[in-house]
């Protein structure tokens, strides 16, 4: 059996986020999104959709890094203009990678500290996290599971919409909402719980039920089984050697 790491885990545990996706255009935000996203196109779910992130739809996955003679299968131009059509039409689902998120699945990337007015850290600002978080599918890749990112109260700003009833638009509900799973380096989870609440659902091994609860700041729905991430496949880790071949992933988890 070929050798793996626990990135290698998490990306290929991520990879079936995608699965049951159909057509749709998948965005991975960072080296293990993007790999998962990756690893899904060419394994799991061959009608995903994924661009060069630059500006066209590529017919295969694009490798990490430097390129050298490799050469991009596009096959339409996928400007900005046509990537907005498509967040608006609800067919993507993205996963990108929040500095917190809290219990509702609020998610915050824009700035930490009480005071707005002046924050301890300033970050990327709100992006696309508004709109994204409205019109399509979205998952959270965590690189470090810790109660600074799974934060106790809310995320410091809200720049993503969750499952909180209190901050709904108007016209808004939570069954709009769609977040599917968080994805760590501890843990599997989703919002299957009792009122979208977060659940633990697969633990990395050697990970134990009680570690991933203190390293999370609000309470975790725990259901009656609770699985353990399968091991990659060699048929993955040479995919996965094709789409990294830098290894760039390797140090993805700090």
């Amino acid at each position: 059996m070929q050798e793996f790491t626990l990135v290698d885990r998490v990306i290929c545990a991520a990879a079936r986020a995608w699965a049951q996706d159909g057509e749709v255009l998948a965005t991975g935000i960072g080296i293990v999104p993007r790999l998962a996203a990756s690893l899904c196109m060419r394994s799991l779910n061959p009608d995903l959709m994924m661009t060069d992130s630059e500006a066209w739809l590529v017919s295969t996955p694009v490798p990490v890094g430097p390129r050298g003679s490799y050469v991009p299968q596009r096959e339409t131009w996928m400007g900005f203009t046509r990537i907005f059509d498509n967040v608006w039409s609800g067919k993507r689902h993205a996963m990108v990678g929040p500095t917190q998120i809290d219990r509702f699945g609020q998610a915050n990337i824009s700035m930490i500290g009480a005071d707005y007015a002046k924050p301890k850290s300033m970050m990327l600002g709100v992006r696309g996290f508004p709109g994204n978080s409205i019109n399509h599918a979205n998952s959270f890749f965590v690189p470090n599971h810790s109660s600074k990112v799974f934060v106790a109260g809310e995320v410091d700003m809200v720049a993503s919409a969750g499952y909180n009833p209190a901050r709904m638009a108007r016209g808004w509900s939570t069954d709009d909402i769609d977040i599917r799973w968080i994805f760590s380096n501890l843990a599997v989870m989703d919002f299957s719980g009792p009122k979208h609440q977060i659940a633990l659902r697969a633990l990395h091994p050697g990970v134990t039920v009680e570690q991933v609860q203190e390293a999370t700041g609000f309470d975790l729905h725990l259901p009656a089984h609770i699985d353990t991430t399968a091991d990659p496949t060699a048929a993955q880790m040479e995919l996965l050697q094709q789409l990294d071949p830098h290894n760039l992933r390797a140090s993805a988890l700090g």
